[in-house]
């Protein structure tokens, strides 16, 4: 079934006369509407002659922008019904490697297939069948948000267990949370690049984006003021640690400017933390230190797998997370039990950590790896993905373009854009890859083509 208001969103941000070949710029719009969860494996896209008159342009070249997607992977064909998103490629289907996708790299030392059977087992084994397959709408079990509490213990200290919620995935509590404390023409203060589901789902919210601008430590603190004093904004959105996409992390000093503030003008602080478990000494949630304004939102997606589609929610009291969980209730209803069963026995059996740490020495392995081949990369050394910062002359579409002409999906900042003047960039994501040494030849692969000058076409 077509889900027209994700698939009319992607459309609307291709601009036919932008610098890219209106084909590239449809095939690039696409490639970031599946890669930020926008559309999902199995989506059917409009027809291509749909396509032509809502754009404006000739049906062949909507027909060369599906073929391209095709010869992609991110597309497939079935005669007389349609054209539709593929399931995710890997490393090893069509030679394709995937930089854009932000996954934890495979764990050192650790097979998370041989961890996964062994842990359904034993929850299949002492667990009540009916009891696994029921539903169970609600922020979570005593059992699982002590499980919770003890995941973010690291950065959040000792929580109440009544404000924290068990939900499915990151992008489903947002979408709660700002259905929550946010309405309709509302405005939300962000970074001026920023992660995509919040992009697309402030579109989808009729929600205004107030970009704020920022330096190497994040929001600058005189600016904020100003944009909460004359905007009054709903809430501040911000990804404080290994930012998505740029991967600066604000320091101590910064995060309780921040926090004074959102306390002095009363306005909401979201914090988007899927990161900070990655260190070793992750510095303490911004949340800690505005505790009556904030929320805290940490998916395991990026630490530990996306598949077991599990975030922990903190919210300021315990009546704003029912309210929260009710809205959570009319949109997702609730997470799969059988994989919030496998993160919580995970946490509470040590699993989870034994994963931890195996993905930090990947993701150490491979930042460093990354260092090596592109030295002006930025982030940490804990990062799962750096950001580029293109040289003067350079278009961040068109790097794209020639990276996916020799089988590199790469994401290049228009991706996560709220204005039209902004950072010059890729995010490269360094955890998709399967293998450190396919890692490091797509690197040298844009290594190679920065290298060469931005209108040369890079033969390899």
């Amino acid at each position: 079934m077509t889900r027209d208001l994700p698939i009319a969103g992607w459309l609307r941000r291709i601009e036919p006369h932008g610098g890219l070949p209106i084909y590239l710029a449809l095939v690039q719009a696409l490639e970031t509407a599946i890669r930020g969860g926008e559309l999902q494996p199995g989506d059917q896209l409009p027809p291509q002659r749909a396509v032509a008159a809502q754009l404006g342009i000739d049906f062949t070249t909507v027909t060369r922008a599906y073929g391209a997607a095709r010869a992609k992977g991110l597309v497939e064909g079935a005669v007389g019904r349609g054209t539709f998103v593929r399931r995710r490629v890997g490393d090893d289907d069509a030679g394709v490697v995937d930089l854009s996708m932000n996954l934890p790299p495979p764990p050192t030392g650790l097979s998370l297939a041989a961890l996964l059977k062994e842990t359904t087992a034993a929850i299949l084994d002492r667990t009540d069948f009916a009891t696994l397959m029921a539903y169970h709408a609600g922020p979570g079990t005593p059992g699982q948000r002590a499980a919770g509490a003890a995941w973010l213990a690291p950065v959040m200290g000792e929580i109440a267990l009544d404000r924290i919620m068990v939900c499915p995935g990151a992008q489903a509590a947002l979408t709660a949370l700002l259905l929550t404390i946010a309405g309709r023409g509302q405005s939300l203060v962000v970074e001026p690049l920023t992660y995509p589901g919040l992009l697309a789902l402030a579109e989808t919210l009729d929600l205004r984006l107030l970009a704020c601008p920022v330096d190497d430590q994040g929001f600058v603190p005189e600016a904020l003021d100003r944009l909460c004093g004359e905007q009054r904004p709903a809430a501040i959105y911000v990804v404080p640690t290994t930012q998505n996409p740029v991967a600066t992390t604000m320091g101590l000093a910064r995060r309780r400017e921040v926090a004074a503030i959102a306390s002095a003008h009363r306005v909401w602080l979201i914090e988007d933390d899927p990161y900070s478990r990655l260190f070793d000494a992750p510095l303490p949630a911004l949340t800690t230190l505005a505790p009556d304004l904030a929320f805290h939102v940490a998916t395991l997606s990026k630490t530990l797998s996306p598949g077991l589609r599990t975030a922990f929610v903190v919210a300021p009291s315990s009546g704003m997370a029912e309210r929260i969980t009710s809205r959570l209730r009319a949109t997702a209803l609730m997470g799969s039990p059988l994989t919030t069963a496998v993160a919580v026995r995970w946490i509470r059996d040590g699993a989870a950590e034994r994963v931890l740490s195996a993905v930090r020495l990947e993701a150490r392995a491979r930042r460093a790896l990354a260092g090596e081949i592109l030295p002006t990369a930025r982030g940490a050394a804990e990062s799962i993905h750096v950001w580029l910062d293109l040289p003067p002359g350079w278009h961040a579409g068109r790097v794209h373009a020639q990276g996916a002409a020799q089988s590199l999906s790469l994401v290049a900042a228009e991706a996560f854009a709220t204005t039209p003047d902004h950072a010059n960039g890729l995010r490269i994501s360094l955890g998709g890859p399967a293998k450190q040494s396919v890692l490091r030849e797509a690197l040298s692969h844009v290594a190679a083509l920065l290298a060469r000058g931005p209108g040369q076409r890079l033969v390899v």
